[in-house]
């Protein structure tokens, strides 16, 4: 990947002056140099029979190790397909995770993920350490032991005791089941989920929030890092977000990043007291406390905001950043003051919230029997 300026990233070379066109195949740039931003390209439909069996496993709890959680645990498709509510119907600002343990990031939504890599080349995630295509993420996802805590080769003979995957397997790949099978089917059912009908996309924008346009790509300079139609420059940035002290007070949540920082090699791991983000990717020090750019689309039903789900609102949202973001010293954060007055706050977060569907892309829950009858000598039977 190649970086940028002294953060490595696209904003810190605009706000010094400098002039930058960042290239995107197939998308027009802005005046001021930036991808413009549009409606999203449209994307082939995937196979129904194949996105049905995607969205089966998707509520299948068998996924994991222990039977316990589902795709849909931590990515509730009632929740935009982030985790916003816990099971005590308590606010969430982190995520669950694989039971014993606790997840210290906000759960990013699922809508449009399937757009990501047309529009960045770094990983998948908040810090970018997650795969080079949407297989290999979830493939990363089903196996980390945080989160799904399964083997491969477990879930590939799950799905060939079940009369149903079986049958499915046979229609969509004329064959008997694997867990590569499963992961393209769960991909497919991921191409399900975009955005559909956002006033922004049929040019039904209200006159505020045309005018909230005008200072996203003008005064406000929004569209530095959310640019293209994917509103995300999918690159790092550092804009000085308040840690989530609950990820060092929390033993749990605690143990689960100290363990993912030494896992990629993160020097002097244990003494961190913050999330070290890109860093984690890079082991660039410049870029500790830099996150990924995440997409403002469906942001109207993805709440908590930001890495660790510090802000709960739209408005915090922008106040945050009228504010000119937090104060990250020693290391400098990439924002200088909006100075927007309260009209102007205003009329930026109706922008923002005309870049959302009126109804969040959703997916019906399957109802999965645990109990069926057992396929006899399955271990010899071919499907």
């Amino acid at each position: 990947m190649k970086r940028w300026g002294k953060f490595g990233s696209v904003i810190s070379c605009f706000i010094t002056g400098t002039a930058l066109v960042l290239a995107v195949p197939g998308v027009a740039l802005q005046a001021s140099g930036f991808p413009e931003i549009g409606p999203l390209p449209l994307k082939e439909v995937p196979k129904e029979s194949l996105a049905k069996m995607g969205q089966r496993l998707f509520f299948d709890v068998r996924v994991s190790g222990d039977g316990a959680i589902s795709c849909a645990t931590c990515h509730d498709p009632a929740q935009g397909f982030t985790r916003q509510v816990g099971k005590e119907g308590k606010p969430m600002a982190l995520s669950d995770a694989y039971p014993g343990t606790r997840h210290f990031r906000n759960a990013p939504t699922l809508i449009n993920v399937v757009y990501k890599a047309d529009f960045a080349d770094t990983g998948w995630g908040w810090d970018g350490h997650m795969g080079a295509n949407l297989n290999d993420v979830i493939r990363d996802q089903i196996t980390e032991t945080m989160m799904m805590n399964m083997d491969m080769r477990l879930m590939h003979e799950r799905m060939k005791q079940d009369p149903v995957y079986v049958q499915m397997c046979q229609d969509n790949f004329n064959g008997e089941c694997s867990s590569g099978k499963g992961r393209k089917a769960l991909v497919a059912f991921l191409q399900t989920l975009v955005s559909k009908d956002a006033p922004f996309d049929n040019d039904s924008l209200s006159g505020e929030a045309q005018l909230g346009q005008l200072l996203f790509e003008g005064k406000a300079n929004c569209v530095s890092c959310h640019n293209g139609p994917y509103f995300s420059d999918g690159q790092p940035h550092n804009t000085g977000v308040p840690e989530n002290l609950e990820v060092f007070n929390d033993p749990l949540r605690h143990v689960a990043y100290r363990a993912v920082i030494t896992n990629h090699g993160v020097p002097k791991a244990d003494v961190w007291r913050r999330d070290v983000g890109y860093f984690l990717v890079s082991k660039d020090y410049r870029d500790v406390g830099s996150f990924i750019t995440p997409t403002l689309r469906e942001v109207v039903h993805t709440a908590p905001y930001m890495h660790n789900g510090m802000l709960q609102t739209l408005e915090e949202v922008v106040e945050f950043y009228t504010a000119g973001g937090g104060h990250d010293d020693p290391l400098a954060t990439e924002l200088k003051p909006l100075e927007l007055n309260g009209v102007e706050q205003a009329q930026l977060v109706a922008f923002l919230r005309s870049l959302s569907s009126p109804v969040a892309p959703t997916a019906q829950k399957v109802a999965i029997p645990l109990e069926y009858e057992p396929i006899d000598d399955w271990l010899e039977v071919k499907n």
